[in-house]
């Protein structure tokens, strides 16, 4: 349940344009503590632009965003394709950069990282170079990272994207338990299921509309 009382990102008046051409067009909305936001539209809707703008990674081309805290710590899960696969790390390294910004000390830092592994259900790959996983490996992998810092917002831009079905079910586990006490954006184009664990379904087509109804896509479906 979220609480209207506890903002933690506000975006106003956010517009986007490249090249002279409009992505993102006067978008405003608040993202309070405990929301679970489900967010899709088409392809070439500006889904992904919102999320960098929200994760600071990328400036509006007029607006402001606005956070609760400079500290909030906030764990992303890309597009498996923003990921260069030949970069010369291994998955337990992948998973354990989550933790970059922490200050636990080498044995805690060890025990989250196996015990993440565990999680995503991948310790005996740990020590594999990501260029030899599977698309769904590294999925879930990259999951790890997002995850092992206990962030109080957690985004996640296409989760379910290379994943197979025995593990989809495992994320829909795993989002369950974090709802309680875990902030909640998700991207997907896929929302039958995830679309009933969240209090909040955003359709993103340039500009941006909240609809009442779980299961949708386009704007006409809210109405």
């Amino acid at each position: 349940m979220n609480s209207q009382n506890n903002p933690l990102i506000v975006l106003d008046s956010i517009t986007v344009k490249w090249n002279e051409q409009t992505t993102l067009d006067n978008i405003s909305f608040t993202i309070f503590k405990g929301d679970f936001v489900a967010i899709t539209g088409p392809n070439g809707g500006g889904k992904t632009t919102l999320l960098k703008v929200i994760l600071n990674l990328l400036k509006p081309t007029r607006g402001s965003v606005k956070y609760a805290s400079e500290r909030l710590k906030i764990g992303y899960l890309p597009q498996k394709n923003m990921i260069d696969s030949h970069f010369p790390i291994t998955l337990r390294e992948v998973v354990e950069s989550g933790l970059l910004a922490s200050n636990y000390d080498k044995d805690t830092i060890n025990e989250k990282v196996s015990q993440m592994l565990e999680l995503v259900q991948l310790t005996e790959h740990a020590s594999k170079p990501i260029g030899t996983l599977s698309g769904g490996q590294l999925q879930r992998g990259l999951l790890g990272r997002a995850l092992i810092s206990d962030p109080e917002i957690l985004v996640l831009d296409e989760p379910l994207s290379y994943i197979d079905k025995h593990f989809e079910h495992r994320i829909y586990d795993i989002l369950s338990s974090l709802s309680p006490h875990t902030t909640i954006i998700l991207v997907s184009h896929e929302m039958t299921a995830i679309s009933a664990m969240a209090n909040r379904h955003l359709i993103v087509d340039k500009t941006l509309h909240e609809c009442s109804a779980a299961h949708h896509y386009f704007r006409t479906e809210c109405e």
